[in-house]
């Protein structure tokens, strides 16, 4: 009787251990987001001969997968975790290679603007350079597919230069269908140049084109020199805090007043603060990293802003963190510069 006691409970735990194995490996058509860290930006950003921080200017970060049936089944469980279709997150057919090489191009672009509107804050000299385009996608199914990749940066088509992104549509709006086109393209620091022909995209039959989407390759050229070092932090949303502790390195003042002082927010070449996602998570995140301040953007005093939305989480989680609005990074130059008013 003992021996099938035993032989019925290893029978079970195997069954237990080989679910538990497919609830683990089984992927399903969501993400799951959740409340990821608050991480100092002076390690990650070095201007030459820059003015230290006494306090921290800090990024907030979410933390994201995709779903199993275990984190599925928890974020059902959490408050602040959140579900969200595959399709809000990757766009149709997108390859986790396309995915995770679009979010560092959109961190790229946030630190080019970010450095570009602290230097000019600051009086500093700063210009910009075009050096070609990047590849951000390919469309499935179109002939760019079989010969370029995501992340090849191309610099001539038919041996012509090219710049601007929108140097490159105009050149192939002139051609029609069939045309075959010579790309030249640097992947991973190699050069190479392949033809490719234009055809009309499947769902919209009267455009012709290869089926690339495209983004301008800009270098930012500072004096003094300026180094970021993100590894494989990716996305938009630490233009603001970014923007904030290149400038108070720049600048004699130290706009920190000895805070630590987190926050979210994209930020356009003109300064304009945008709107993310995942707002309340970065609000805990940012909680539980003991900041003092976080800034929020402010969607000009929109009902369902990111700021409204920051405030109901904090005083749901009964943080004494002090929430600021801002639409432009001269909104929290400010608020900073008048701190000892504001509080």
């Amino acid at each position: 009787m003992k021996k099938k006691r035993n032989k019925a409970y290893l029978k079970a735990l195997a069954v237990g251990v080989a679910l538990a194995i497919l609830g683990t490996f089984i992927q399903l058509p969501y993400y799951v987001t959740k409340p990821g860290m608050a991480t100092e930006l002076a390690p990650i950003i070095d201007v030459e001969n820059g003015f230290k921080d006494e306090g921290e200017f800090m990024l907030t970060t979410i933390r994201m997968g995709q779903a199993n049936i275990f984190s599925y089944g928890l974020a059902k469980l959490q408050k602040y975790h959140e579900i969200l279709p595959i399709n809000h997150v990757r766009r149709d057919n997108e390859s986790d290679e396309e995915y995770t090489i679009r979010q560092l191009f959109y961190m790229e672009d946030s630190q080019e603007s970010a450095i570009t509107v602290a230097y000019q804050h600051a009086n500093k000299p700063v210009t910009v350079k075009n050096h070609g385009i990047y590849i951000m996608g390919i469309v499935e199914g179109m002939p760019a597919e079989k010969e370029l990749k995501a992340g090849d940066r191309i610099f001539e088509v038919d041996g012509k230069p090219i710049e601007e992104h929108t140097e490159f549509m105009e050149y192939v709006a002139g051609k029609k269908e069939n045309e075959v086109i010579k790309i030249s393209v640097e992947r991973n620091g190699e050069e190479k140049t392949v033809s490719v022909p234009l055809s009309p995209f499947p769902n919209n039959p009267d455009k012709i084109g290869i089926g690339i989407e495209l983004i301008t390759d800009i270098e930012v050229v500072t004096d003094p020199k300026i180094e970021i070092d993100t590894k494989k932090i990716g996305g938009p949303s630490a233009g603001l805090m970014f923007t904030l502790e290149i400038y108070n390195q720049l600048t004699e003042k130290d706009l920190t007043h000895g805070l630590r002082i987190a926050g979210t927010g994209t930020i356009n070449i003109d300064g304009q603060v945008g709107p993310i996602g995942g707002i309340g998570q970065k609000i805990i995140a940012a909680n539980n990293s003991d900041v003092d301040i976080f800034f929020a953007p402010n969607e000009n005093g929109a009902a369902d802003s990111d700021y409204r939305q920051a405030l109901e989480t904090a005083k749901d989680i009964k943080s004494d963190m002090k929430i600021v609005p801002v639409d432009t990074f001269e909104d929290a130059l400010h608020y900073l510069e008048n701190l000892d008013k504001n509080k």
